[in-house]
């Protein structure tokens, strides 16, 4: 179970966040998704933003499934088709999979997911504490893993990468996706 001290969520696993990397802070939304508080593990730890989540926890694979709750949750808002939300989702969970899998070496690590919606475009930003970008390559086609990329690059309209948000280490992944229009 994880615990807010001071709007920082943390797994009990977790030691004190780095100054230089993402620290486990709780989830801030337009509007307080259902569920956000179980997720952030207490009650009243969702802040107003206009049209922008963003959210640190641990760098754990037990996240994945409240990250891809919070962001179907804050997507549902949104005007966008069914199944454009659902691609979103799924290379969100992607990213965040490649973040802790590939870039998670210490218990304190964590990773920030931001959500932005500016229309038409929705953008999504995953960052790490690991300088090391990440890199498509091929895939045996009985391998079990090492799809990630190729499944972001296939559902988004562009991806890449940044450098880290100023004073901190590490990298961004991002994505892209324009607002298609729906058939009548």
């Amino acid at each position: 179970m994880a615990t807010v001290t001071d709007g920082q969520v943390r797994s009990p696993k977790a030691g004190p966040a780095t100054e230089d990397c993402p620290s486990g802070r709780a989830p801030t939304a337009s509007r307080p998704p259902a569920g956000a508080a179980e997720i952030a593990g207490t009650s009243g730890s969702v802040v107003d933003e206009a049209l922008r989540l963003r959210f640190t926890v641990p760098a754990e694979p037990s996240w994945a499934a409240g990250v891809r709750r919070l962001v179907a949750e804050h997507l549902a808002g949104l005007p966008l088709p069914a199944d454009q939300r659902d691609g979103a989702v799924l290379a969100v969970d992607e990213l965040f999979a490649n973040a802790v899998r590939h870039a998670s070496a210490d218990p304190r690590d964590a990773v920030t997911v931001t959500v932005e919606w500016s229309p038409p475009t929705l953008r999504v930003t995953v960052a790490d504490c690991s300088p090391v970008l990440p890199r498509p390559h091929p895939v045996d086609a009985t391998a079990e893993s090492g799809r990630g990329l190729a499944i972001v690059a296939a559902l988004a309209d562009d991806w890449g990468t940044a450098p880290p948000e100023p004073g901190r280490r590490g990298k961004r992944v991002w994505f892209t996706s324009r607002r298609r229009s729906t058939a009548p």
